[in-house]
């Protein structure tokens, strides 16, 4: 194009306007060389002319418990994911319109479940072996794409109260945190189980977001009290359960961004200075919450006398805020850079077990040279076990024969580094540490508290 356009010969107007159209699908070329099976002879990029993305990867573990717990072995988990992106605009002329539909095959055995007790899975991967339909929806953009909804069957932790940095690390708590994956119905509507909602994000200046959704609160429709299946993911595991049938969850969170980077960052001639993005938000869910020490008559559950019915209480709220910033680079041309992040999380205690929740830690990108793509970082983070759950254990220490503890704090370190290998595989080895798993609960086998616990990890990505 550019030895045509230098050329002194002039072009008539046909010959011009078919320059131009070959330069533009040239751009719009789908870039497929981070894919192992790359453009897949052609199939990847005839669909995308359509509008069509394909997208697949399998992340596979390998986890060890050395120290505590119930067990000490090795255990693996994988997730495959397939994914299909449409552009509406391409296929049919929808202007701002995508549809959106994925799948998951999960494999292998929760180590947590299985070895840990611990109160969110050392993993975010970990799940109930099946294959289901995870998010299935919508989106439609308005006002030159200041505003976009999105309507179906999707999972909010994609959008809502997550930290970018903590994103590097493999604990599930350093995704969608502790306060709605315990206390919330089934976790709420997260990885893997999405539920039928409406989402609208407007951003109104190039540094504020607002997003607002309102979705149903029970993804599986099931209960608490699932003694089989805490996480009641075994129920309906095909993902086809599009319930409505229980409460209503609404979340909103305000994003305001520091420091935005401006295109061609290496080469600009005034620092804009260090980026960061600062979050709040809260949700409420509309539902019933079981009080945690009390029955329907007011005695306490573990009592001889109880009903075992516990007291019910209409609603549940969490209120939360989020901070991500880069703290240093030593010059706008290098890639290294360090970026820190916490998180902070609270809610009433008399409905439910986790009545506060904090994580933070740092990241170190480009740790060495010649390693653009790898990231080090290390994380801690806690859980509160609340009031109303640690009277609960006193009170079934006094009723009990034996020994009872009582719940206090679960803490958890992490440390990991992610290598990026090649453009389709990355390799990250994991080690975390878990002091007094489940706030120092019972283990039945011993009558004392679980102890301290040691895990190694080894967590892989391959993109297909």
């Amino acid at each position: 194009m550019l030895a045509v356009l230098s050329c002194n010969c002039p072009l008539t107007q046909a010959q011009d306007t078919d320059a131009v159209e070959t330069e533009s699908a040239k751009e719009d070329r789908l870039d497929t060389r981070g894919n192992l099976l790359g453009d897949m002879l052609g199939f990847r990029q005839w669909l995308y002319q359509y509008g069509v993305t394909l997208s697949i990867q399998s992340d596979d573990e390998l986890w060890t418990n050395t120290t505590g717990g119930t067990k000490e072995h090795t255990t693996y988990d994988g997730v495959g994911t397939v994914q299909v992106a449409v552009d509406l605009e391409k296929l049919i002329g929808l202007e701002g319109g995508l549809f959106n539909v994925s799948w998951l095959n999960i494999r292998g055995r929760s180590i947590t479940e299985d070895q840990l007790g611990d109160y969110n899975p050392i993993s975010g991967y970990e799940a109930y072996q099946s294959n289901r339909l995870l998010e299935l929806w919508y989106q439609q953009s308005f006002l030159d794409d200041r505003l976009d909804i999105k309507i179906g069957q999707q999972a909010l932790d994609s959008e809502f109260l997550i930290s970018d940095y903590a994103s590097l690390f493999i604990n599930s708590n350093f995704g969608w945190p502790m306060a709605p994956s315990i206390n919330l119905y089934s976790g709420g509507p997260s990885w893997p189980l999405a539920s039928l909602g409406v989402r609208f994000h407007y951003q109104p200046t190039d540094q504020l977001s607002l997003l607002f959704a309102a979705a149903n609160d029970n993804p599986t429709g099931h209960s608490f009290y699932n003694e089989k299946d805490p996480s009641n993911q075994s129920v309906h595991p095909h993902g086809d359960n599009f319930n409505l049938d229980t409460g209503a969850l609404l979340i909103s969170e305000a994003q305001y961004s520091i420091n935005p980077q401006p295109e061609g960052l290496t080469d600009a001639s005034i620092d804009p200075g260090l980026p960061g993005t600062y979050k709040i938000g809260g949700m409420y869910d509309t539902a019933q919450f079981a009080d945690q020490r009390y029955d329907k008559d007011g005695k306490p559950l573990s009592s001889p006398e109880s009903s075992g019915i516990p007291k019910e209480h209409r609603g549940n709220w969490i209120f939360y805020a989020i901070m991500d910033q880069m703290i240093w680079r030593p010059s706008l041309a290098s890639p290294t850079s360090v970026g820190v992040f916490a998180r902070v999380t609270s809610n009433r205690s008399d409905r439910n077990v986790v009545s506060f929740v904090a994580d933070a830690g740092f990241n170190l990108t480009a740790p060495f040279k010649n390693r653009e793509n790898d990231i080090f970082g290390i994380g801690w983070g806690m859980g509160h076990t609340g009031s109303k759950a640690r009277d609960a254990d006193r009170d079934a220490h006094s009723y009990a024969d034996g020994y009872y503890p009582v719940r206090q704090d679960e803490h958890h370190i992490e440390v990991t580094y992610q290598a990026q290998v090649t453009p389709w595989l990355i390799i990250q080895p994991d080690f975390q540490y878990i002091h007094r798993p489940g706030g120092g609960v019972l283990n039945e086998e011993t009558g004392h508290r679980l102890h301290d616990e040691t895990l190694f990890g080894l967590h892989t990505r391959v993109i297909f």
